[in-house]
């Protein structure tokens, strides 16, 4: 009977600690540095690079012309988070809101779409 107690025991400990085990992005994973990179625009290839800052628990930034620092730097109007995604949103030129939705690839990387174009984004170190 003993020896049934202590199985069940270790039996409740391996459920209890799959169950607590889940892999959860930290919430403040998306904050830092990122170059963004987006293929085939009518523009051609482009890249952004921005920096997420986390205020009054909400990340806010914008995202600078990597091509053209010079450049005026558009705003994010607002981020959006879930889980292991995030979509940017800013302020076309020609007026709209354009998202940017990425998804976490590993530590470093983001997948996903500016619009509808192929973007990835890799995190810059500081």
């Amino acid at each position: 009977m003993k020896n049934v107690r202590i199985l069940l025991l270790f039996l409740f400990i391996g459920m209890a600690q799959a169950g607590f085990s889940q892999t959860v992005t930290p919430p403040d994973f998306f904050a830092g540095k990122w170059e963004i990179s987006a293929v085939g625009t009518p523009v051609g290839d482009v890249k952004f690079t921005t920096d997420l800052v986390r205020k009054a628990g909400k990340l806010t930034g914008e995202l600078t012309n990597a091509a053209d620092p010079g450049q005026a730097n558009r705003p994010l109007i607002r981020v959006e988070e879930k889980g292991d995604k995030v979509v940017m949103y800013f302020e076309s030129s020609q007026g709209g809101e354009v998202p940017i939705e990425l998804t976490k690839v590993d530590d470093n990387n983001l997948k996903g779409t500016l619009s509808t174009f192929d973007a990835t984004a890799k995190r810059l170190k500081p």
